[in-house]
């Protein structure tokens, strides 16, 4: 059956207007949090557990208020996307939080655009403009002159962890656009959180044993992460999701490292040199930049079989 999708917007359509663009912009800006709250109150070496922790509670709690459990396909979709967007997402960034210093791996978050352009053409039939991508290769570059000095040791592992974590979360950005949201962000973020926890948890098990024993520190670091950090920021999120066009919604996340940064300087001392303070505005042109469609205008998605 061949449908246009009717979560990509036309050529015609009035864009979301700036409310809905700085509502979703608030997801990032709190994940940007977890670097330094993993720093400075998380039990150490426990990424699976960690992300379970983010995870679980948020999604029982996101079930409990929406009471809404998902239909038909949906479970399977609920279970994949939840895979793509917690599971997966959530460990290999805990483990990327642990291994690799000053927020280097949020660098990766900053190609999800680009990630976001190569899959969005055969998933949505939303073709790339080339102001997009200019801007996303604007956004690794600050990015990346924000983190990357020439002191920083850089672990493999926690490189691979990065990437895979932004790869991760650009095929579910993409794959929430092609198949909508059939209920409201509530529940559409409990179906998403539960589904990852749940993957996460007998993998912790399997790997990590036990979960690890928390203080009062940890008790803290833990509910921000998952009552703000997961519940709030995902019910945003795929809201957002659900109103913004996937080329400009990908470059929100690239706000997350601009929070980290600005939270190592202000919270753990880091400091800041005039190259990262550039890269931090070269960076931030680009995220407002990409939310305009640029001189062409927005194009026409073509229609894809589902």
């Amino acid at each position: 059956m061949t449908v246009t999708q009717a979560v990509t917007r036309p050529a015609t359509q009035t864009p979301p207007g700036a409310s809905v663009t700085l509502a979703t912009a608030v997801a990032p800006v709190v994940w940007g949090t977890t670097y330094v709250v993993t720093t400075l109150f998380l039990p150490e070496d426990h990424p699976l557990w960690s992300g379970a922790l983010r995870a679980l509670p948020a999604g029982l709690i996101a079930l409990a208020i929406s009471r809404r459990l998902p239909q038909g396909l949906w479970w399977g979709r609920a279970l994949l996307l939840g895979t793509l967007n917690i599971g997966a997402f959530f460990p290999l960034l805990f483990l990327a939080a642990y291994l690799l210093p000053g927020g280097v791996a949020a660098i990766f978050g900053a190609a999800g655009p680009l990630f976001v352009a190569v899959l969005a053409f055969p998933l949505l039939g939303e073709r790339a403009t080339r102001w997009r991508l200019g801007w996303g290769v604007v956004a690794v570059a600050g990015v990346a002159l924000m983190v990357l000095l020439p002191e920083t040791a850089l672990s493999a592992t926690g490189l691979l962890a990065g990437l895979a974590s932004a790869l991760a979360m650009a095929l579910g950005t993409v794959l929430s656009k092609r198949w909508g949201r059939p209920v409201g962000p509530m529940s559409y973020a409990g179906w998403q959180l539960t589904a990852g926890g749940l993957v996460i948890v007998p993998l912790a098990v399997l790997v990590e044993g036990p979960p690890p024993q928390l203080d009062a520190a940890a008790i803290g670091g833990y509910a921000w992460l998952s009552l703000i950090g997961a519940l709030l920021a995902y019910v945003l999120w795929f809201r957002g999701v659900g109103h913004l066009p996937a080329g400009a919604v990908a470059f929100l996340p690239v706000i997350s490292p601009l929070v980290a940064a600005l939270l190592g300087w202000l919270v753990l001392g880091e400091s800041l040199t005039p190259v990262q303070l550039g890269g931090f505005t070269l960076a931030l042109i680009a995220v407002s930049s990409a939310q305009r469609p640029g001189p062409m205008g927005l194009r026409k998605p073509r229609e894809v079989t589902s």
